[in-house]
This record gives structure tokens, sequence and C-alpha cells, in this order.
């Protein structure tokens, strides 16, 4: 079985797991820091996905949000990135935007990706060179060229003009709790772009940047760079996605210009 198999049949075993916590008895915790919450359907679907990955690939590295980290897995070519719930605030308040992220990266580079809503019933798939789907058919993005008048997915705090020293884009900002659907929503086409400025764990990102990248977006940095995945702290210096034109135009708009 080829990864990308791999991952939607375990994505579709967690979606049976969280679905059967989901607005039901489910204990919560806080996590130190202001972390955000976890709670047993997380650490249900974080179990059950680590069994069921590594017996199947037991020469993999694991990395995942609900999985105390370890090195072992940067002396690892290959390293399954999970997020066993995208989203778990809203899983908490009943909201159904909430996914589970599954993705492979290969010496830094994903190559096999899952982003599942099991209460949407949306399936996102991507391997390298195969495209992007949803529930099976081909994703296109909307190729907006010009920022003015983009539909773009960002925090508010994104769009701070201290972070804009070119000028900040005349945007419709939108906002969907899941950072991993987030990327898949405009994969899909249903908005232009994504923004994220902020430090953005692997775990969020790595199997919405194969999907859109898949998709035929331009998915970076915020400076512009690849975004490289099992890192030994594993974090990206933020997200930007969108189409050529529209990427370029915020780069130009960041900054990130001056830094090359």
């Amino acid at each position: 079985m080829r990864d990308l198999d791999l991952l939607i049949q375990a994505a579709e075993a967690a979606g049976d797991i969280a679905t059967g916590f989901f607005r039901g008895q489910n204990d919560v915790w806080h996590k130190p820091d202001g972390a955000g919450p976890v709670t047993e359907a997380d650490l249900a679907v974080d179990g059950m996905l680590r069994d069921t990955l590594l017996k199947a690939r037991p020469d993999y590295g694991w990395l995942s949000e609900e999985t105390e980290d370890t090195s072992d897995r940067l002396d690892r070519d290959k390293v399954f990135i999970v997020d066993p719930i995208d989203g778990t605030r809203s899983f908490v308040d009943g909201s159904s935007t909430w996914a589970h992220s599954l993705a492979v990266a290969e010496r830094g580079v994903i190559t096999a990706a899952v982003v599942f809503l099991p209460v949407r019933g949306k399936l996102y798939a991507a391997a390298s060179g195969e495209g992007a789907t949803l529930n099976g058919s081909a994703v296109q993005p909307d190729w907006h060229a010009p920022s003015s008048g983009a539909s773009v997915l960002a925090t508010r705090p994104t769009m701070d003009k201290r972070n804009w020293p070119g000028g900040v884009p005349d945007i419709d900002r939108q906002h969907r709790p899941s950072l991993a659907y987030r990327l898949c929503l405009v994969a899909e086409g249903r908005f232009n772009a994504m923004l994220t400025l902020r430090k953005s764990w692997e775990w969020d990102i790595a199997a919405g940047a194969l999907i859109l990248s898949e998709a035929g977006a331009v998915v970076t940095d915020q400076r512009g760079g690849d975004l490289k995945f099992n890192n030994p702290h594993p974090q990206s210096n933020g997200v930007v996605a969108s189409g050529q034109a529209l990427h370029s135009d915020f780069m130009l708009r960041l900054g990130a210009d001056q830094d090359r």
C-alpha cells in the first residue's frame, strides 16, 4: 500500500474515533503556557494513529502535536507529521470546523498528505506529482491577481500595519479555526490566499501545504523561503499561500525582497 492510501485509511479511522467523542462526554485539559486545550479525543486519535501508522511503516519517524517529541525522528529519512485534531477549540465548542491532518515528509519535503473533516464530509488528499483532490475530484485554486479585493484567510493581528512595510494590502479578510483547513480552502478555490505571520507548527501546515502546492499554488514562509519539515525545532516562519501574482505582491508588501 502506498503512503497516500495508508494516510487516507488512517484519517477515516481517526474520524470514527473523534466523532464518537464529538458533542458528548469528553474531558478537556489546558496545556501549559497558553498552548491551548487537549481532549480525550485528541489523545485517543493520536494513540491510534501512532500505533497504526508505525506498525505499517516501522522505519518512519514520528512527529505529532500530542506525542512528546524526541530526536529519534531526525535520523529517519521519512517521518509522519500528524495533528490528531487540528482545531481542538472548535471541537470542544461543538463546531464542525476541525480536521485530522496527516502527512509524510521525506528528507524535509512533504510527499503525501491528507486533511479530513469528518463532520463536514470533506477529505482532501495529495501525493507528490499527482495533484490534489477533494473527495476524489481534482481541486483548483482561484488565481486572483491583484491583492486589492482578494479574499484572504488571516487573523486580525496578521494584518497589523507593522507587519507590512510596503503597505497593508486592501483585502477581504476572513478566518477559519483550523490552519490545515484554511490551506485546503485556498486549494479548493473558496478563497484566494492564506496568510499567517506567526511561527507555525509543522503538524498544522505539513499536509495542507502539499495539498495546496499540488493544486498549483505557491506556498512559502513569510520571507518567500521554501517550507522545510522535520526540523529540530518543528516550526516555520509563518506561511504565505496563493497564486503566483498575488504571492509576489504579498512578498513586496512584506518587504521580503529586502532580505535577499
